[in-house]
């Protein structure tokens, strides 16, 4: 008896370890990322300066010059864009779902939002090149009296915010739901209409894990490539409307990587872009995992 409990002991200790390792192999993966992009950068960071880089807007790798501001900026404009066009919509309807909606309606909401999720980059790509670069083009752009090709920041930002639907409607329901009932309930004994709960009581306790919904579509509209490269322009230079086209970074590093490696410090140059990307990415996840537990503790 003693034996075979010892065994098992030893078995449980074993397994523990391996599931240790496995772990830590899996987290360290992306400091293994961080590392080997930065030693790729290393040559363009000896020879130019980080504020040279970051905040200059030539680009002329022939030339040796290297400005990613057009190319950052190009990122946060489009960025904006979708995070202000989900934001609302997404909100709006987290809040029908768990507030409104039949219970079997929210039921099969669900895998419908999940689809969203499942599309391929590139159809959504396909699909702003057939509706909304022609619908820029044709309508929106005349209307402001203004002319665009349609390839647009606008354009990259609807796409954009049509993918980050799922992210944030899933992650702002699920901290909808899990604010407790007698909060609702009390609430509502005070006299308070649903919508008055809602707004005073519900999303006050909530709003953290909202804010952390909305950082997750930030984060995950940051890194977005195909469907963003096939409508935003492609032009790299800092724009000055929503109409104007523009050259994000995760576009300029699938655009450019293996073509023009023969000129000198290509190759650095878009791994330190890579690197830069993958920093504020792993920002974005890092804030919007601390609100999230944060906020679940203080609804315990």
């Amino acid at each position: 008896m003693a034996n075979l409990l010892s065994r098992r002991r030893i078995k449980d200790i074993l397994a523990s370890k391996a599931m240790l390792l496995l772990t830590v192999t899996a987290v360290s993966i992306i400091f293994v990322m961080v590392v080997g992009l930065y030693l790729r950068s290393r040559p363009i960071l000896a020879s130019h300066s980080l504020t040279q880089l970051l905040f200059s807007s030539r680009w002329r790798p022939s030339q040796d010059e290297f400005g990613f501001l057009a190319f950052i900026l190009g990122t946060l404009w489009v960025t904006g864009v979708a995070v202000l066009i989900a934001v609302p919509l997404c909100l709006l309807s987290a809040i029908y779902l768990s507030e409104y909606a039949h219970s079997r309606i929210r039921e099969w909401s669900k895998p419908l939002i999940d689809i969203l999720a499942g599309i391929p980059s590139v159809v959504y790509g396909v699909w702003g090149i057939l509706v909304i670069v022609p619908l820029i083009k044709d309508y929106i752009a005349p209307f402001f009296g203004t002319f665009s090709t349609g390839y647009s920041i606008l354009a990259g930002g609807i796409v954009l915010a049509v993918m980050i639907f799922p992210v944030i409607i899933h992650v702002a329901l699920e901290i909808l739901r899990a604010v407790p009932l007698e909060v609702r309930e009390a609430s509502w004994a005070l006299g308070a209409t649903r919508w008055q709960t809602i707004k005073h009581v519900v999303m006050r306790k909530a709003m953290p894990g909202v804010a952390a919904a909305i950082v997750l579509g930030i984060s995950r509209a940051f890194g977005e490539t195909m469907a963003v490269l096939m409508v935003v322009g492609n032009v790299p230079r800092i724009p000055g409307s929503v109409l104007d086209p523009a050259y994000p970074l995760p576009a300029l590093i699938a655009n450019n990587y293996g073509e023009m490696l023969s000129i000198p410090l290509y190759d650095s140059a878009l791994m330190l872009a890579s690197l830069v990307l993958l920093l504020v990415i792993v920002i974005f996840n890092v804030l919007s995992r601390v609100i999230l537990v944060r906020v679940k503790r203080s609804i315990r």
